[in-house]
């Protein structure tokens, strides 16, 4: 479980901005498509490339689901009720289908790789069933629907390089995969079954799809891996000094003077492979956030130990204390699960102190939920639903109530924003976010008349501080 998720809704791929740039699109209309997307970074970079598959192939993106000729859900199996959540729309869908049987109907995903063959018994009006390994594959996997085939692709794939026709669902932040698959074996995460073994692409590939970000005026990038720090291991390549080459340390000084981009994240890091290298690399390039995302999962060394993730909590403790003493005001973000087989009150109280002591800017938190073919799940010491619960409402409260302390140092402080839109809920103000990853809004427009777009770098002055976002004024 790596990279920052969100559980609670489907994030529904909205039709592409008039500035934006999509691919070139065929003379056929092939009708309309609609993607919804549930779960991770990873999935939403893989259903923009899906996005832009289609548009290239001749479809066009319709306004709504119930709307479309295409429908695809790019599915999530971290957590059962995304899983569930996925069979309810799928229900909708079918019934639609056996009365417009032109629809075509595909499963993408984690869910789809886990289920394969087994999704088709159960709803036998699905067109393709593909796991993420596939989604560069779409367009011939469609011709083989087009040709009259039920598809499951979920074998073994080597994902293609060729990312090109990605459609953003931003004009000014992109996903950048630098790694798939995951060769880590946690006992409570489905993952490497899911989206298969660690495959790294060239550094050579990725910064040419940076340039290309960079010449369509994208300013942000985020770096993906669901194991990010693995990056490289299957690559090639030994230092004289015998130092193994093509690691993501190298791949940030590779790409970091691309110009035109002005921000470098990247998601998710493991502890066991978290460096002092990569740490003095960050705080060295100027277009490096000072913002991690590094998973601790719980604070308890014998739980760590269960879930197999190869660190104890002091030497998490340390990567945390690094960080700070070289780059003060860094954020550092985490996940956290709770109820795990077996853990006992007293275990689960050091998660909460670690949490308190360590003074996290955000944790994506979560109870433990059973996943197929995993050992975890399989134990006989599973936990009531009440302690789960209960248990993830108290780690929540600490949460915000952390997070607000956290957030306590930007008040009056003057912080650089990159504006990445219109505040949904007050077309008066922008909305970006701060080096260190603070969700921030700020008045678009200030007496005197000048206007701040998207895209722009804006000095805010922070006069308002809450749990998980800012507001200010930005200064002319």
């Amino acid at each position: 479980m790596g990279l920052l998720r969100s559980f609670e809704s489907p994030i529904a791929l909205l039709a592409t901005p008039a500035h934006a740039t999509s691919p070139a699109t065929t003379s056929k209309d092939r009708g309309s498509f609609f993607i919804t997307t549930f779960g991770c970074q990873m999935n939403k970079a893989d259903s923009e490339r899906m996005a832009g598959i289609l548009q290239a192939m001749g479809y066009h993106e319709a306004a709504a689901e119930l709307e479309a000729d295409l429908v695809l859900y790019n599915t999530c199996t971290i957590r059962d009720n995304a899983e569930q959540k996925v069979y309810s729309y799928l229900g909708r869908q079918a019934r639609r289908k056996r009365a417009l049987p032109h629809l075509k109907l595909i499963v993408a995903g984690c869910v789809a790789q886990q289920e394969g063959e087994a999704l088709l018994r159960r709803i036998p009006e699905l067109d393709l069933v593909m796991g993420p390994q596939h989604a560069n594959r779409l367009e011939t996997l469609l011709t083989q629907v087009d040709n009259g085939q039920q598809v499951v692709a979920t074998d073994d794939n080597h994902i293609l390089e060729d990312l090109t026709t990605a459609r953003r669902d931003s004009t000014i932040c992109a996903w950048v995969n630098v790694i798939y698959g995951c060769n880590e074996r946690c006992t409570y995460c489905v993952v490497p079954s899911v989206r298969g073994k660690e495959q790294s692409r060239s550094p050579q590939a990725i910064r040419l799809e940076i340039e290309g970000l960079a010449t369509r005026g994208f300013r942000e990038i985020t770096l993906l891996g669901q194991n990010i720090d693995a990056y490289g291991r299957d690559l090639p390549g030994i230092t004289p000094e015998g130092r193994r080459q093509n690691t993501l340390t190298d791949l940030l000084q590779h790409i970091h003077d691309v110009e035109g981009i002005e921000r470098i994240r990247f998601a998710t890091s493991h502890p066991r492979y978290f460096t002092e290298r990569l740490i003095e690399t960050c705080a060295d390039l100027p277009k490096l956030c000072e913002h991690f995302h590094i998973p601790c999962q719980s604070g308890d060394n014998d739980v760590l130990k269960a879930m197999a993730r190869g660190y104890t909590v002091e030497k998490y403790r340390r990567i945390v204390e690094r960080i700070r003493k070289r780059m003060p005001d860094a954020a550092i973000s985490t996940d956290v699960i709770v109820a795990f087989p077996g853990e006992t009150d007293a275990q689960f109280q050091n998660t909460l102190s670690v949490v308190e002591e360590l003074g996290f800017d955000q944790v994506n938190t979560a109870a433990y939920s059973p996943r197929p073919n995993t050992p975890a799940a399989t134990w006989p010491s599973q936990l009531p639903e009440a302690v789960k619960v209960e248990r993830l409402r108290e780690l929540n409260a600490l949460v915000e109530r952390v997070a607000r302390q956290r957030n306590s140092r930007y008040a009056g402080r003057v912080e650089q924003v990159l504006a990445e839109g219109v505040n949904p809920k007050n077309p008066q103000q922008l909305m970006g976010r701060t080096r260190t990853n603070r969700l921030t809004f700020f008045a678009a427009e200030q007496p005197g008349g000048y206007l701040y777009s998207p895209g722009d770098l804006v000095a805010v002055q922070i006069e308002s501080v809450r749990s998980f976002s800012l507001s200010g004024t930005a200064m002319q």
